[in-house]
C-alpha cells in the first residue's frame, strides 16, 4: 500500500511539471511476476519504469550505505528495497530477491549493468531469474537525464519487450552470453521502436 501511494505521488509530480509519459507494449507484461531489465539512464527512471508498469509492484536493490540513515533506512524499506554490498554482493543478493518472487505478489525491478555510468550486462540477473522460475523481461526508458531535464518538459517514454525465459536447467558460459545478448538486442530494438535517432550519452562523461 505504501509503495502504491509514493509510486502515485512521485508520478504525479513528474506529469504536472513533465507531462505523461509514453508507454509501448505494456501487453507484453505477464501476469504473474517477472524481473524487470533495462539499462539505467537517469536516477529516477525506476520511477517511470515502475509507473508505466501500473499496478504491479516491485523491490529493487539498494547500495547498502543507503541504509546507514535511519530515516531514509525507513524510506526506501517501505518502499521494498533491500540492502547490497557492491563491492562483495555474496548469495544475500540473490536469496532475498528470489525468497520474494517465489512467496509475495511482488517482481523485481534490475538493471544489469549495475549503475547509469556502465552499460556492461552482468550475470546476476539471469540467476535470480533461474532460481526464482520467473521471466526477464526486457525494457528501456527514454527521456529526461537530470532533473534540469525534467523542468524543460522533455517528453519520456518507455518501452517493454517480450518476456525472456531462462528455464531451470544448467547455464552454460555460452547460455549465460547468448541470453545476455538477447537482452541487449531487445533493448536496442526498442529504443528503436521509440525513436530510431536515439542516441544515449552519459550526463556525467558529458561535463567531462
Amino acid at each position: 500500500m505504501f509503495f502504491s501511494f509514493i509510486r502515485f505521488i512521485g508520478t504525479t509530480f513528474l506529469r504536472i511539471i513533465n507531462g505523461k509519459p509514453r508507454v509501448l507494449n505494456k501487453e507484453r507484461l505477464p501476469q504473474g511476476n517477472y524481473i524487470l531489465v533495462a539499462p539505467h539512464r537517469a536516477w529516477f527512471d525506476m520511477v517511470y519504469l515502475s509507473w508505466a508498469a501500473t499496478p504491479k509492484q516491485f523491490c529493487y536493490m539498494a547500495k547498502k550505505e543507503l541504509f546507514k540513515n535511519p530515516l531514509l533506512r525507513w524510506l526506501i524499506t517501505h518502499l521494498n528495497a533491500f540492502p547490497v554490498d557492491r563491492s562483495k554482493p555474496g548469495m544475500k543478493a540473490i536469496k532475498t530477491p528470489v525468497k520474494w518472487l517465489k512467496e509475495r505478489d511482488i517482481s523485481l525491478i534490475m538493471f544489469p549493468s549495475g549503475t547509469r555510468h556502465s552499460q556492461k550486462l552482468k550475470g546476476g540477473v539471469l540467476l535470480i531469474a533461474k532460481m526464482a522460475n520467473v521471466p526477464i523481461v526486457p525494457a528501456v526508458y527514454q527521456g529526461p537525464l537530470t532533473f534540469r531535464d525534467v523542468l524543460k518538459r522533455h517528453k519520456p517514454a518507455i518501452a517493454f519487450g517480450d518476456p525472456i525465459t531462462v528455464g531451470q536447467g544448467r547455464l552454460s558460459k555460452d547460455d549465460q552470453a547468448r541470453i545476455l545478448e538477447q537482452m541487449n538486442t531487445a533493448f536496442q530494438q526498442l529504443d528503436d521502436q521509440i525513436d530510431p535517432n536515439y542516441v544515449y550519452q552519459d550526463p556525467a562523461k558529458a561535463k567531462k
